[in-house]
């Protein structure tokens, strides 16, 4: 049932092709301007947060493919607090699937694509050009890594736009999270204040997203002395991510009564 409605959807959009195919390059475009922020930056400076250029292109690669895959997996999330005030929910709601489901496989956007080309494109130059020992592990950190980012993100987005239950609109609150975390996550968390690395460490684990792979890839010590462990925590991290996204979500429907009349 749920390849259906993803097929219908995608049937759908690749109907008109050239309006498509200007879509994937907004969103090209649009995901080239913010490494083109970090060159900028690199211009003016040799290191930022104690790594060099090559080394946070890294970063930002793996950030920006992980984030394009859970942008088209999960992003239609973000029109929660819409289906609520409309009342669509409740269609949802009387269906026999699952709620979270046919929401996601409402409008499955592919002019994301173009995000995660980008991110492919950049995390593929880095691979290429940064001076990595490889071995078997680092093969298959390289590999797994941009996926399990993007389950962190995906449990981040869910997590974020469920405050829509308890909220009138949620939308923007959930945004400075989830997009966010798209930000906070092209960057080496050195260049944060304490308090703000705490965050994204521990309670927004966005720095397992790139920051730790990256260094367990580089092969470089932690600047900040975290232990070695949290660089190959990720997948674990992206478990517990997953249940307490799932815990929230269940938590807000058996919460939700109807927006009434």
């Amino acid at each position: 049932m749920y390849r259906r409605i993803v097929a219908s959807r995608i049937r759908g959009q690749l109907a008109y092709r050239t309006s498509f195919a200007f879509d994937v390059v907004a969103q090209v475009i649009g995901q080239s301007i913010e490494l083109v922020a970090i060159l900028v930056v690199f211009t003016q400076v040799s290191s930022l947060g104690g790594f060099d250029r090559d080394e946070v292109v890294l970063m930002y690669g793996l950030a920006a493919t992980a984030f394009g895959l859970a942008d088209l997996a999960v992003g239609q999330v973000e029109e929660l607090p819409e289906y609520i005030r409309t009342g669509e929910l409740d269609v949802l709601l009387l269906r026999p699937l699952g709620t979270l489901a046919q929401l996601l496989c409402a409008d499955v956007s592919l002019k994301r694509l173009g995000r995660v080309a980008v991110g492919l494109a950049v995390f593929g130059y880095a691979l290429a050009g940064a001076a990595i020992d490889w071995t078997p592990g680092r093969v298959l950190l390289a590999a797994t890594a941009p996926l399990v980012g993007a389950v962190i993100l995906a449990a981040i987005w869910i997590a974020a736009n469920t405050v829509s239950f308890w909220l009138v609109d949620g939308r923007e609150v959930a945004n400075s999270v989830t997009y966010g975390s798209n930000f906070s996550t092209s960057y080496p968390i050195t260049v944060y204040g304490p308090w703000l690395r705490r965050i994204l460490c521990f309670a927004v684990p966005g720095a397992f997203v790139a920051y730790f792979p990256a260094l367990a890839l580089l092969g470089r010590a932690d600047p900040l002395g975290f232990p070695e462990e949290l660089r190959h925590a990720s997948p674990l991290v992206a478990v517990v991510a997953v249940g307490v996204a799932a815990l929230i979500w269940r938590t807000g429907v058996r919460r939700y009564q109807g927006t009434g009349s």
